[in-house]
C-alpha cells in the first residue's frame, strides 16, 4: 500500500524536527557542561592524548579565522550569511526534499550550523569549543559537537551523493 503524500510529508517534517532538536540539544548541553567543568582548568587527556577536552571560546570561524575582522564584515560573513543558508536549507528540507536519508543528513548539518549561530547570537559572538583530536603535533583545532555534526553530515552526504550518481549512471 502506498503512503498518502500528506502523511509522507508529515513523516519527513517529524524526522527533520527530531534530527534538528537532537543536534542542537546535544551540542548546547555539551557546551554548558564544558563551561561548567572545563573552563579555567588544564586540558584533560583521553586515549593517550588522542582526544583532549580543553575549553576555548572562538569569536571567529574555523581555527579562529575572521576573529579580528571588522564587526560589520564579521557579522555579515559569520552570522547573517550562514543564517540565510541554514534557513533556506530548512525550507528545502521541509518543502522540497524527497529522500529521507538526505533530509536527515541535511538537518544534521543545519542543526550543527544553527547551534553554533545560537552561540554567536547569545554569547557575545563567541562559540564554545572543547574537543581536540590528534596524534602528537598533528591535531585538529579545538571544536565542538556542532562542528562534528556539520563535518560528518557533509562527508556522509558527499559520499552518499557519489554513490547515488554511480547508481544512476550504471546500467
Amino acid at each position: 500500500m502506498t503512503q498518502h503524500p500528506v502523511s509522507e510529508r508529515l513523516r519527513f517534517i517529524l524526522w527533520a524536527v527530531a534530527v534538528f532538536i537532537i543536534n542542537v540539544a546535544v551540542d548546547q548541553t555539551t557546551k554548558l557542561l564544558a563551561v561548567q567543568y572545563l573552563k579555567d582548568i588544564p586540558p584533560i587527556s583521553f586515549f593517550s592524548g588522542i582526544m583532549l577536552l580543553t575549553y576555548a571560546e572562538n569569536s571567529g570561524a574555523f581555527l579562529s579565522m575572521g576573529a579580528s575582522w571588522h564587526p560589520v564584515f564579521k557579522h555579515a560573513v559569520l552570522l547573517y550569511l550562514p543564517l540565510a543558508v541554514c534557513l533556506y536549507g530548512v525550507y528545502w528540507c521541509l518543502c522540497k526534499e524527497r529522500s529521507l536519508f538526505r533530509l536527515i543528513l541535511l538537518m544534521t548539518i543545519i542543526g550543527g550550523g544553527l547551534s553554533n549561530l545560537v552561540d554567536r547570537i547569545f554569547n557575545d559572538f563567541r562559540v564554545i569549543d572543547f574537543l581536540n583530536f590528534g596524534i602528537g603535533r598533528l591535531r585538529t583545532g579545538i571544536l565542538n559537537v556542532a562542528d562534528l555534526s556539520v563535518t560528518f553530515g557533509a562527508i556522509i552526504l558527499v559520499l552518499w551523493e557519489i554513490r547515488e550518481d554511480k547508481k544512476r549512471v550504471s546500467p
